[in-house]
């Protein structure tokens, strides 16, 4: 039942993995990774995918439900205390144990820290959008508060959107063209609200200059408390977590593109512009993030009560399994082009139900 908000604490099963990695060092710093890039994908291929949407009072009991909230609070204090755990950790690490650290640290960052941090982005309390930076800051990542909820779901699926991939592109130009032109279009987004208000640059009103600084400040704190090699490794696992956001990116919007209408302007953004999943497993662990073509559809829906569309266009696993088929781009191409040519052809040749 979705409408039980328990269920979602199944998120936290990769933070108390790490943990016990810190802990018990050794073999144990790569269960992490073995859980979401191994074990989940197995699962997500034989379970079955569920299309199932809450009735409306269903929707109504879970906006009333607080808890559903407070599970993504709790992330804020975990994924801080699990960073700490890790800056105690990794100074006393070498070889393959501190790639297991790093790399554990990298899912927190990507998988847990981002993913929340954007969920509560979407939210317009100011103590849910400042948890949101302070997340996102885990990663080195804080100008994704600009640049997706101003930028991305404005220009999402055309040639405009840096997070967009487009069809033949594979994952690993992705990463680079997506990483530069996205924080570059972030500086030009905030620069453009700054001249609406009539406000200086060199303020403190430009939030990408206070971001920078903030992050900056964070990593000499971090080479301060706990050292040179910590400080590192934090970069080296935030920028894991970066790349684990992009390769979602990839993922989400492969090859979709939407349509210039007379106006000059592109058609509004409808679930066909996203790639979605309804894998049960892969919902949980990433708050139903995986139902991506509603939460284009309707930014401001919280994750709860994310819907399937009959027509959105869907993955034929969850996405961590996506994620790990990305990374072979010809077994991508293989999968996801047949898929593609099909959602063509339906759009020339609209079903009598498709059309209404």
């Amino acid at each position: 039942m979705r409408t039980r908000p328990l269920r979602y604490l199944m998120a936290f099963i990769l933070p108390a993995l790490v943990l016990a990695g810190f802990w018990l060092q050794g073999f144990w710093l790569f269960i992490p990774l073995l859980y979401l890039y191994g074990l989940l994908p197995l699962l997500e291929l034989v379970l079955p995918a569920s299309t199932d949407n809450l009735t409306a009072d269903q929707e109504q009991q879970a906006a009333q439900n607080p808890l559903f909230d407070w599970v993504l609070y709790l992330a804020l204090p975990i994924q801080f205390g699990v960073l700490l755990c890790f800056l105690l950790v990794v100074p006393s690490l070498q070889g393959v144990e501190l790639i297991g650290a790093v790399a554990s640290m990298g899912l927190m960052c990507g998988s847990f820290g981002i993913n929340i941090g954007h969920e509560l982005g979407h939210r317009t309390s100011r103590h849910e959008q400042l948890m949101a930076k302070l997340l996102l800051l885990t990663s080195l990542n804080m100008h994704f508060f600009i640049e997706h909820n101003r930028g991305h779901h404005r220009r999402v699926a055309t040639g405009e959107d840096p997070a967009s991939a487009r069809l033949g592109e594979g994952l690993y130009p992705f990463w680079l063209r997506s990483i530069r032109d996205g924080y570059h279009s972030a500086w030009q987004l905030e620069m453009r609200r700054l001249n609406k208000r009539g406000q200086r640059w060199l303020s403190p009103h430009n939030q990408m200059l206070v971001f920078q600084l903030v992050q900056i400040a964070f990593v000499l704190l971090i080479a301060l408390a706990f050292g040179l090699k910590a400080a590192l490794c934090f970069i080296a696992a935030a920028v894991l977590g970066i790349l684990l956001l992009e390769t979602i990116n990839y993922i989400e919007h492969y090859g979709l593109q939407r349509r210039l209408v007379e106006s000059g302007r592109y058609e509004r953004v409808m679930p066909v512009h996203s790639w979605n999943s309804n894998h049960t497993i892969g919902r949980m662990t990433l708050f139903e993030l995986s139902r991506h073509s509603d939460h284009h559809f309707r930014a401001s829906r919280k994750y709860p009560v994310l819907r399937h569309h009959e027509h959105s266009p869907q993955m034929p696993t969850g996405y961590p399994g996506m994620m790990l088929l990305a990374c072979i781009p010809p077994l991508w191409y293989r999968v996801m082009h047949p898929r593609l040519d099909a959602l063509a052809d339906t759009a020339k040749n609209p079903e009598p139900s498709a059309a209404k």
